[in-house]
């Protein structure tokens, strides 16, 4: 089994509030036999059509133990639960957003935002910091594909006290890199309580190796996808998450080029990590994360000298994956039959008041939201390559709000939770217009009326 990545564009329906099945149809017959999409990112949006980059797994499914069905499969919610307040924070990996597209970057705006929820449903790409986690407390750490089926109501996520976590790290002709993967492990034993449910060396390791797509965005390519697989499902009942560390090549000089960039380029690695944990959370039902292993000792001992401080913490980091392990020591199960989905303690989509992601993004987490009529707060200075105008979806009245910060993300997130329209609290003020309709069915009003009224834009 293989993970690559292919373009496609397609044609939509403009104004219709059901993309994901219009996408899904006009999708299906571009993917080859045994070729299962994994990740879709819309690039861009230009009237009617969508231009889309899909991550996918070649090569037959992974085992009989298998779940998630398509990506595309979607449930309409039923009314938002309200006694408690849920909110979802995103940051695609490989987009080089400006917050949260390095180094566990976005944990403060995570905190932040954590403060003005009872949970905060998560990803590794935002609080992974090499070998620092500081995941706020009521936050749950959750595999991108994980959140995908959560809004998309495929899937429901049962809070734990703690997993028992599989590593699997590839084999290494060096003892010492392979030696700053097993002590960590021990260190996340010894200090955190971690339990481990063993280790287990793949010889021959993974071949992964970073990209990037036409847009930009880090991607990738992974051979021997399948021997991970046969592993994960000889051993499945023995674990509840499963830890991945392994080599990602990239070409000579990218850690120089990387660290001298200023925070200009996109981090390679973490596309095809994306791929990867998409792929085992997907099929496996099972929490995933992965941590690039270091290449060589020359990398180890290089000097990076000073960089920029959103890059700091890869700049100490020996192993990457002290984050990997302190997430996944909590990450809730996945709760895929639908029957209990309705069980206490699990969390649906019907239990999610918002989502919060950078201005710009489109993938199935926005496209979920939309059909769901769940809020979005798109974050302007957080954004990344994807530049596209969310405005042309077809948003409901008062669904998209943009702001310029992830303080004033804060804010909008305070007025949802207090049942507030955020308008209210900003001026000028303006009035409502009166629509006038007629028997015929069609409204009319003196002046053209907005294609979003609810669509809040904050002055500088």
């Amino acid at each position: 089994m293989q993970l690559h990545e292919k373009r496609v564009s397609v044609r939509l329906s403009p104004g219709d509030r059901g993309p994901i099945e219009q996408i899904e149809k006009a999708l299906s017959p571009r993917f080859a036999d045994g070729e299962i999409p994994l990740r879709l990112a819309v690039t861009s949006i230009d009237g009617d059509r969508y231009r889309c980059e899909i991550g996918c797994l070649a090569g037959g499914r992974p085992g009989e133990r298998q779940g998630g069905g398509s990506i595309f499969e979607f449930r309409r919610r039923g009314a938002e639960k309200a006694d408690r307040f849920n909110a979802v924070f995103l940051v695609p990996t490989g987009i080089g957003a400006e917050i949260g597209g390095h180094a566990g970057d976005a944990t403060p705006a995570a905190r932040l935002l954590a403060a003005g929820c009872d949970r905060l449903i998560t990803h590794p790409n935002v609080v992974n910091a090499s070998d620092i986690n500081e995941i706020p407390a009521n936050a749950l750490y959750v595999e991108g594909s994980v959140i995908c089926r959560l809004l998309m109501g495929t899937a429901g996520l049962k809070p734990v006290r703690a997993n028992r976590v599989l590593v699997v790290i590839d084999a290494q002709a060096d003892e010492m890199i392979e030696n700053l993967a097993l002590n960590t492990v021990e260190a996340a034993r010894a200090t955190y309580g971690l339990t481990c449910a063993g280790i287990y060396r793949l010889d021959p390791p993974l071949e992964l190796t970073a990209t990037y797509a036409d847009s930009g965005r880090a991607v990738g390519t992974g051979h021997g996808i399948g021997r991970l697989f046969d592993l994960l499902g000889e051993t499945r009942d023995d674990y509840d998450a499963v830890a991945i560390s392994s080599l990602i090549a990239v070409p000579d000089g990218y850690h120089d080029q990387y660290f001298t960039s200023g925070g200009d380029m996109v981090n390679p690695w973490g596309g095809v990590e994306a791929m990867l944990t998409h792929a085992v959370s997907h099929f496996l039902d099972v929490p995933s994360a992965h941590a690039p292993m270091m290449e060589s000792r020359e990398v180890l001992f290089g000097d990076p000298g000073r960089v920029d401080p959103r890059m700091a913490a890869e700049a100490i980091s020996s192993s990457f994956f002290q984050c990997v392990l302190k997430g996944l020591k909590q990450s809730p199960s996945i709760v895929a039959d639908p029957s209990r989905t309705r069980s206490d303690g699990v969390l649906t989509v019907e239990d999610v008041s918002c989502l919060v992601l950078p201005d710009g993004c489109v993938g199935l987490p926005t496209l979920a939201a939309l059909e769901q009529g769940i809020p979005v707060i798109a974050v302007r200075e957080g954004k990344g390559l994807m530049a596209n105008d969310l405005t042309a979806l077809p948003w409901r009245p008062g669904q998209l709000t943009a702001v310029e910060n992830y303080w004033e993300a804060a804010g909008v997130l305070g007025a949802l939770r207090a049942g507030i329209a955020p308008e209210s609290v900003r001026r000028p003020f303006a009035k409502l217009e009166a629509i006038t309709w007629r028997e015929t069915g069609k409204a009319t009003s003196p002046e053209p009326i907005r294609r979003l009224p609810g669509f809040m834009k904050y002055p500088g």
